[in-house]
């Protein structure tokens, strides 16, 4: 069974949180939904920007001490302001993000995420991404133009595509195509069989 771990901090966006947890638990995903501390202090309880509050399963921290020894099969990072923000600030999810990126494990954000915190783990180099429209300006979440033309060198937006897979890269572009990433996800976790499945059996579009 694939595992995913999902990082929500306060401020995430409920539609893209939640749409993928629930797609990837339907298709037998093991979904593990980590806390990230906000100002050295993480609660289980995660406020969403529009005031719907998430219990994710354990913290951060629990996970890393927990699994300092094996990583899980994905990582996702929901956007939201400013969860997104929030999960960028934590140091140890990045380290987290690159470990995974470099052990080819999928790394999948999707709205503010590639862009807030993808982005500062260098991950999006030499690969294709899309963002929530407007959020392109990597030197505002990057520490100036400079650090950031490395952290991005080749990096490819595609504006238009509610979601973008390259290899172990997968981001998303906003609320509204939070299913279309979902099911991208799902099949490239458990192929596509399973995701033609949930698709029908969920009646999408």
């Amino acid at each position: 069974m694939a595992r995913v771990v999902v990082l929500l901090a306060n401020g995430f966006e409920e539609i893209e949180a939640v749409t993928p947890i629930d797609y990837l638990r339907r298709a037998g995903v093991e979904v593990e939904v980590a806390a990230i501390p906000v100002d050295g202090k993480a609660d289980l309880l995660v406020q969403g920007a529009h005031g719907i509050s998430v219990k994710a399963d354990l913290t951060f921290d629990e996970l890393a001490m927990r699994d300092n020894d094996s990583l899980p099969d994905g990582v996702f990072v929901p956007g939201g302001m400013p969860g997104a923000a929030n999960v960028g600030a934590c140091e140890l999810a990045l380290d987290f993000i690159k470990q995974m990126f470099a052990q080819k494990k999928l790394v999948s954000a999707i709205c503010a995420a590639p862009v807030v915190v993808l982005a500062k783990t260098g991950v999006l180099a030499a690969r294709k991404y899309t963002c929530y429209p407007g959020m392109k300006k990597f030197e505002d979440y990057c520490g100036g133009k400079e650090k950031a033309s490395q952290l991005t060198a080749g990096a490819v937006l595609v504006p238009d595509e509610p979601f973008v897979v390259d290899q172990n890269l997968i981001t998303g572009r906003g609320p509204g195509a939070a299913e279309q990433f979902a099911m991208a996800l799902v099949e490239y976790l458990c192929g596509a069989e399973t995701a033609a499945k949930i698709k029908a059996a969920s009646v999408q579009r």
